[in-house]
């Protein structure tokens, strides 16, 4: 079973800037899609951003398109997600997650391994 470790989450301001990453354990990590959720007290967990396992496709859901970007380093298992003018909005719990095959996937029944997840929290 692979193990999943975000890194990067803070406290910042409206506007400003974060770069997640997240480190796989394990071999499959490069044959895999990968993808970022996020979920904010009260509400469902939902999908951030998709990467295919060579890094040459990419999905963003609508809110985020522009602002943020996901990239991935198989070299290093490694998947990131830079975020950019971010907005009170996008607070909440950020958890990257490993996909069942190579592609892009938006739903949380297509990943089976998850991290821990890493708090992002935007002031206004």
């Amino acid at each position: 079973q692979v193990q999943l470790v975000e890194s990067g989450g803070g406290l910042v301001q409206a506007g400003g800037s974060l770069r997640l990453s997240c480190t796989a354990s394990g071999r499959t990590f490069g044959s895999r899609g990968m993808g970022w959720f996020r979920q904010a007290p009260g509400k469902e967990r939902e999908f951030v951003a998709a990467i295919s396992r060579s890094g040459d496709n990419t999905d963003y859901t609508n809110s985020v398109k522009g602002r943020f970007t996901i990239s991935r380093d198989n070299a290093k298992n490694t998947v990131y997600l830079q975020m950019n003018s971010l907005k009170p909005e996008d607070t909440a719990l950020y958890y990257c997650a490993q996909g069942l095959d190579s592609g892009l996937y938006t739903y949380t029944g297509e990943y089976d391994s998850w991290g821990q997840g890493t708090q992002v929290t935007v002031s206004s």
